[in-house]
């Protein structure tokens, strides 16, 4: 494993499930065991370029809400450290790509979207008896800037 925790194969996984997914607008890699795939692009807080990796999504009005699982690791994913440090992001839905602001839900819109995203997938829960941190929820949300 490297020392990010992802190992080669995962990495090379991603890669063409990028890759894939452009290609195809999402018709391939759009949907993974009935759950909606979406391409996330944060900017790398240490290298300043754009990273992309899919996640899944579930919807919530015009939000798209996204989960830091990482897996159950003990540690947040590189992908939300990125976002925090910079919260402007870009979101590929099939073939759109949409600007958009994420941050943390917290309080009761937390618990509202981790019963929302549960119901959605519930290989969550499994993640969340893996680890002792707070799972953080993303909300992204329209961009009205850009």
């Amino acid at each position: 494993m490297a020392a990010t925790g992802v190992g080669r194969g995962q990495k090379l996984f991603v890669r063409a499930h990028v890759a894939l997914y452009r290609a195809t607008g999402g018709r391939l890699g759009g949907r993974l065991a009935g759950i909606e795939q979406v391409l996330l692009t944060t900017t790398g807080r240490k290298s300043g370029e754009p990273r992309t990796l899919p996640l899944a999504a579930t919807v919530d009005g015009s939000a798209l809400v996204l989960v830091a699982s990482n897996n159950g690791a003990d540690r947040d994913p590189a992908w939300f450290l990125n976002l925090v440090a910079d919260p402007r992001v870009q979101v590929q839905r099939g073939r759109e790509v949409h600007p958009m602001v994420a941050r943390v839900a917290q309080g009761e819109e937390r618990v509202r979207l981790w019963q929302l995203v549960t119901a959605n997938n519930p290989g969550y829960e499994r993640y969340r008896g893996r680890t002792q941190r707070v799972i953080p929820v993303v909300v992204c949300e329209p961009d009205p800037a850009r």
